[in-house]
């Protein structure tokens, strides 16, 4: 007798045709060209980690421990400080909190004004310019000058140019002009801050320079000349057409000067040394000489910490200002 096996439901239908579970699976296969960006970024990547994160994280490290002379051959020896350090610093009853305070006014003051006088240079230097038709070249180049020098030759030459006895700032007065009896000091004393934000503002110039100038080459020509016929004065079209288009080039770059000048230490540094007179006492200086000068690392450590935190709020309250003054106009 003949036996049937009744056909698996797993099979389907007589005519459907069933898969093929021999074939194998396809497999993506790797690309050298959708790999290739991330290559590209690797090495970017591997120096931001090496000088900027690493270096980042164990000052944030080095903050809260007592890292002292003592223990600067063998950090593992180091107490723990917990928040000891930033209570150190921020304590302004006491002598480290008040010089700190005194600084970051100083430091405040200096930015303002090298940001504000760099700023307003820099305008005036490209609405002139722009406006310019023979020998713009020429002067955009000696406009830049200060700022391709390398800065620490520069700075190196206006210390000579600022020396009390043979400094050609004082040669000119004294000798030249005839404008004072007696040479002031320029490095020492109260005029010290003058030099430094003087000096300051000689370096940063001319970027607010080639920001600017940068920002009105994409200014259409055409509104300058509907204003023109409107009747509109020459601070007119500047103040509704320049500075209005203008406006988010302007943001960024009072934002990057703004950064840049508060934590500004070459220019310090080089003028005066380690220990700056007390009305150049700028913030990265004091923390730098709290740290290598006094042979605290840890409360350096801290203050450095404590200057980013403020370096970071500004930037982004700054951008949640600009962005509703964007959005409101």
């Amino acid at each position: 007798m003949a036996v049937t096996f009744p056909r698996s439901s797993a099979q389907g239908p007589p005519g459907e045709q069933e898969p093929d579970t021999d074939q194998p699976q396809r497999t993506r296969r790797f690309s050298w060209a959708q790999a290739a960006p991330y290559l590209l970024i690797l090495p970017a990547v591997a120096f931001e980690l090496l000088v900027h994160v690493i270096p980042m994280v164990v000052g944030i490290f080095m903050s809260f421990i007592q890292l002292t002379q003592l223990y600067i051959t063998n950090w593992s020896a180091a107490p723990f400080a917990g928040a000891g350090n930033y209570g150190v610093a921020l304590d302004f009853s006491g002598p480290l909190g008040w010089q700190l305070l005194r600084s970051f006014g100083i430091t405040l003051g200096f930015t303002v004004l090298v940001v504000g006088i760099s700023f307003v240079f820099g305008m005036s230097a490209a609405l002139v310019l722009h406006r310019l038709g023979r020998g713009r070249g020429f002067l955009r180049t000696l406009f830049l000058i200060p700022y391709a020098l390398p800065a620490y030759a520069g700075i190196i030459i206006w210390k000579f140019i600022l020396q009390r006895d043979n400094g050609l700032l004082n040669q000119l007065l004294v000798d030249g002009l005839h404008l004072a009896n007696e040479r002031p000091f320029w490095l020492i004393g109260g005029n010290a801050f003058v030099s430094v934000v003087v000096v300051s503002i000689w370096q940063q110039w001319p970027f607010a320079f080639l920001m600017s100038m940068a920002g009105m080459q994409v200014i259409p020509e055409e509104l300058y000349q509907a204003a023109a016929i409107d009747g509109a004065s020459t601070w007119q079209q500047v103040r509704h057409i320049t500075l209005r288009m203008m406006r988010p080039i302007n943001a960024v770059l009072l934002l990057l000067l703004f950064l840049w000048t508060f934590r500004e230490f070459n220019t310090p540094y080089v003028l005066f040394g380690p220990t700056p007179p007390e009305s150049a006492d700028l913030l990265t200086v004091h923390i730098y000489s709290s740290s290598f000068i006094t042979w605290n690392f840890g409360l350096g450590s801290a203050m450095s910490v404590l200057l980013m935190l403020f370096l970071v709020v500004v930037a982004s309250l700054w951008a949640l200002w600009n962005r509703r003054v964007n959005r409101d106009a």
